[in-house]
């Protein structure tokens, strides 16, 4: 039997989105394709609007929310194009792909990414808070960084220039122990 996908299309919605690499490999630990990913993020976004509200980028998989325009739920068109346009981008630039077997080779598959991704409609202002300190604190929760702040791909800078978060929003240290409430709401959302 086959598995049965089913996204949840809201015209105008906003959506919290997962995308991991393929095997979990660390391709964003280089430098090259958090820039390459950058870019294609704006060029779609040019192509087909979009209001990136929040993004983290971790070494093997990413976390952003996206709010489309009113009438607009074509948020996996978007998604594809990223993917596809950032793999051939990679491969060119010299990145690398794991092997990938016959059958998915038949599907014109590589080894950059997961097949699909993780989506997750808002729903409401308690719900969009959760998710937006969700991908503000990832890189606090998956251990790379003490702090927020010290995390350099994330839009969580940009939040704080606009006062939305004090820049210490988000520190774990070993005195205070403190995961923010928002985030223990949500604590696994978009792990998959």
């Amino acid at each position: 039997m086959m598995p049965e996908y089913r996204r949840a299309f809201v015209p105008g919605g906003t959506f919290f989105f997962t995308v991991v690499t393929y095997q979990r490999q660390p391709t964003f630990a280089d430098p090259t394709a958090v820039t390459l990913l950058g870019n294609v993020l704006r060029q779609c976004a040019s192509r087909w609007p979009l209001d990136v509200v929040a993004i983290v980028w971790l070494p093997d998989h990413w976390h952003s929310i996206w709010s489309l325009p009113p009438g607009d739920d074509q948020y996996s068109k978007r998604l594809g194009w990223i993917k596809k346009e950032f793999t051939k981008r990679w491969l060119v630039a010299g990145g690398s792909s794991q092997p990938v077997s016959t059958g998915k080779q038949r599907q014109r598959r590589r080894g950059v990414w997961q097949p699909r991704f993780w989506e997750h409609t808002i729903e409401g202002e308690t719900d969009f808070q959760s998710h937006f300190d969700y991908i503000h604190w990832n890189p606090v929760k998956h251990g790379y960084v003490k702090c927020a702040k010290d995390w350099p791909h994330t839009s969580f800078h940009r939040w704080v220039k606009q006062g939305v978060y004090p820049d210490h929003w988000g520190c774990f240290t070993d005195e205070n122990n403190q995961t923010p409430e928002t985030v223990r709401r949500i604590r696994e959302a978009g792990e998959p």
